[in-house]
């Protein structure tokens, strides 16, 4: 059991804490915006527990949360991070979140591992927006959350403005504590409200607020009798009654801390343990076969069939791959055979794939640091070494029965980024990193284009990109170049005409003689290149047919002014000569070759930019300044409707791909974060001439 200082005795040779039956288990993700304190918070947990020898310190010294060298230079955390402690006889897995909006993926996986949330509020910074929808997304899925607002001993804290924030913005909140301030007015305690506190102000009404929101989730009706007949409530009374409005997710309390003085940390621990739910206490997620087919409800069992997920991957150059997996069926155990698979995010470019592997080491993760575990069973959280093929978001489960978890919500990836070797001695180590990369991140989507020949890394926004370029520098030490993303244009045909195409070459023995008559036109949009004949007579005899379409078509994918493609064009022979000795299929494609270029110089042609149809979704208050942007980017707004039971709107576009390579950023200005878009390929129109000179490549 835990002792005075936090530290707990129930712990294996090897510092790690011991497996414990799952009612004494508690995940929980710390979920705010950045700079709000989590990483602080969590680490003066971990110091409470007796984890860490002092805030931020593991007791070999080294840095415990936000590791990597851009988390260091920039102090914020770029990803998930993962502790596992001991507090009063419960295993708790705190998972520290970033709290950029371009590492909401990072959050969600977060999400999947726990059981609850604590969402961390500032007392100095208030709540975002973003913040405000990850709120919403838990209350959607029914997970517990409780506020603890941090900061609370800063200079120019304002902790009644953080509560009324939370009111305001969150909803369903109460305080819990108020904060008792010393002699020089600076916070020294934190109370319960559970008890009377007459002495500090506001606390009988805040107190009263708090009650009834517990006695309306209690099922001792007794309770609200005596409370509208004026008798007291002891706070004894209280406890088990709040616990579970808290563990339901039907009450989300409000607590203080200043986590460097420790105002408040003790207080936290003790609510995590007995108010949020244990894994026995929330459902698992969707299960189905490898076929999508539906499996019995999977519980948490520790006897019952392998299900896990990997939720974070990592690459350590000295161990290798490493996994961090939550256990909701079954119990992984060192060296045990399992299932690898990975479905559902196939279109961002990682296939489906699915392997038998042998689990590695089992081990607990405190940071960085790595605890060897003989077994991990559901409801835990654990590190696996070592699987090769298992990328963030995969299935762990027995090869006997292989199954799937249903993905999480993922954003999706809009901003590209090309990268390129900066030697070619790099291609090969940029190639193999950039594979590593998308294992880890399923955010991310590898794009190899054939048109313009780049490699496209597509990112959330423009913090995800540098973090990503920084992991390619550093971890994998890979020297990269990011020119600028080309866009890919094409022509077509200005007008209509008829040409002729002659591929008439004598060397001695069989010459070559291919003669063909072409009409072309402009197609219709997205039509690509149509071949038709109409030769009367045989001039040109069948079997040449399919070599003249097949040397318009080669010269179309060339292009005929430049390396653009010609596109849109419906073309037809019409007449040609041929010789019984040197016509061939040859000759043939050379003259249709010759031909589409004739009909190009003749009918001129036009330059064609890309086009995307986007779906912008942001609250209605913003979609003025969305549409003043759209316009400026040259778009055509097609519509624009407002769900009936939120105050979201989506407006719908047509916009030149060109003005769409900085929109993640863009948006997130003008809709202070809150906004999401999609985009969808629409085909190729006439661009400017201002566009195509600065489109043209170089």
């Amino acid at each position: 059991m835990a002792t005075r200082n936090g530290r707990d005795s129930s712990r294996d040779q090897a510092g790690a804490p011991v497996p414990r039956p799952a009612d004494r288990v508690r995940n929980v993700a710390l979920v705010g915006r950045t700079a709000a304190g989590k990483t602080t918070l969590a680490e003066a947990l971990l110091a409470a527990s007796g984890a860490l020898s002092r805030a931020g310190r593991v007791e070999d010294g080294t840095t415990c949360l936000d590791t990597e060298e851009v988390e260091v230079r920039e102090q914020h955390s770029v990803s998930l991070a993962a502790a596992t402690v001991e507090h009063a006889g419960h295993r708790l897995t705190l998972l520290d979140t970033p709290g950029g909006p371009d590492f909401v993926g990072e959050v969600r996986a977060a999400l999947r591992a726990a059981d609850a949330a604590l969402f961390v509020v500032s007392a100095v910074a208030g709540i975002d927006a973003a913040t405000v929808q990850l709120w919403d997304e838990c209350a959607a899925v029914g997970m517990p959350r409780a506020v603890v607002i941090t900061q609370a001993d800063r200079p120019r804290a304002d902790l009644a403005g953080a509560v009324r924030a939370c009111r305001e913005h969150l909803g369903g909140v109460h305080q819990l504590h108020v904060v008792e301030p010393g002699p020089d007015g600076a916070p020294r305690a934190v109370a319960s409200l559970l008890e009377p506190h007459p002495g500090l102000p506001d606390a009988d009404q805040l107190r009263a607020e708090l009650i009834e929101a517990v006695i309306a989730e209690s099922e001792d009706e007794t309770l609200l009798e005596r409370y509208l007949a004026g008798e007291p409530v002891s706070g004894s009374e209280l406890v088990a009654d709040l616990e579970t409005a808290v563990a339901r997710g039907a009450l989300h309390p409000v607590l203080f801390s200043a986590p460097l003085s420790g105002l408040g940390v003790r207080e936290v621990l003790d609510l995590v343990v007995t108010a949020f739910p244990s894994p026995l206490e929330r459902p698992c997620p969707v299960v189905t076969d490898l076929g999508g087919r539906p499996v019995a409800a999977v519980g948490c069992d520790p006897a019952g069939p392998l299900v896990a997920e990997v939720v974070k991957t990592t690459t350590d150059p000295y161990l290798g791959r490493i996994s961090l997996v939550r256990v909701f069926s079954g119990t992984l155990r060192p060296d045990m055979a399992l299932h690898v698979s990975g479905h559902g995010h196939a279109e961002r470019g990682h296939p489906d794939h699915d392997a038998d592997e042998r689990v590695g080491a089992l081990s607990c993760p405190l940071g960085p640091v790595l605890r060897p575990v003989a077994e991990c069973p559901a409801g835990d959280v654990c590190a696996v070494a070592r699987l090769g093929s298992a990328e963030t978001g995969d299935t762990l489960s027995s090869p006997d029965r292989p199954l799937l978890v249903a993905p999480w919500d993922l954003p999706e990836p809009q901003l590209p980024v090309a990268v390129e070797a900066a030697s070619r001695a790099e291609e090969d180590r940029l190639a193999t990193a950039l594979a590593r990369l998308v294992a880890e991140d399923p955010t991310v989507r590898l794009e190899r284009r054939v048109d313009t020949g780049q490699a496209l890394l597509w990112c959330v926004g423009d913090a995800h990109a540098a973090v990503l370029l920084d992991r390619l520098r550093v971890r994998f030490g890979v020297a990269v170049q990011t020119p600028p993303v080309r866009v890919s244009l094409v022509e077509t045909l200005a007008g209509p005409a008829t040409v002729t195409g002659r591929h008439v070459k004598q060397s001695g023995g069989h010459g070559q003689y291919a003669v063909v008559v072409l009409e072309g036109r402009p197609g219709a949009p997205g039509s690509g290149i149509v071949f038709d004949q109409r030769v009367v007579g045989g001039s040109v005899p069948g079997q040449f047919h399919g070599s003249v379409e097949k040397g318009v078509r080669a010269q179309a994918a060339r292009g005929v002014s430049g390396d653009r493609p010609l596109v849109d064009v419906e073309v037809t022979l019409v007449d040609g000569k041929a010789h019984s000795v040197d016509s061939s299929d040859a000759a043939f494609q050379a003259a249709g070759a010759l031909a589409l270029r004739e009909l190009a110089t003749a009918a001129g042609s036009r330059v064609l930019e890309p086009w995307c149809r986007v779906e912008v979704t942001v609250p209605a208050e913003h979609v003025g300044a969305v549409l003043s942007d759209l316009a400026a980017r040259r778009g055509r707004v097609t519509g624009s409707d407002t769900a009936p039971d939120e105050d979201r709107a989506t407006v719908r576009a047509e916009v030149p791909e060109r003005e769409l390579l900085d929109y993640p950023g863009a948006l997130r200005a003008v809709a202070h974060g809150t906004g999401r878009f999609t985009r969808t390929p629409l085909g190729h129109e006439p661009a400017p001439a201002a566009v195509v000179a600065e489109l043209q490549p170089a």
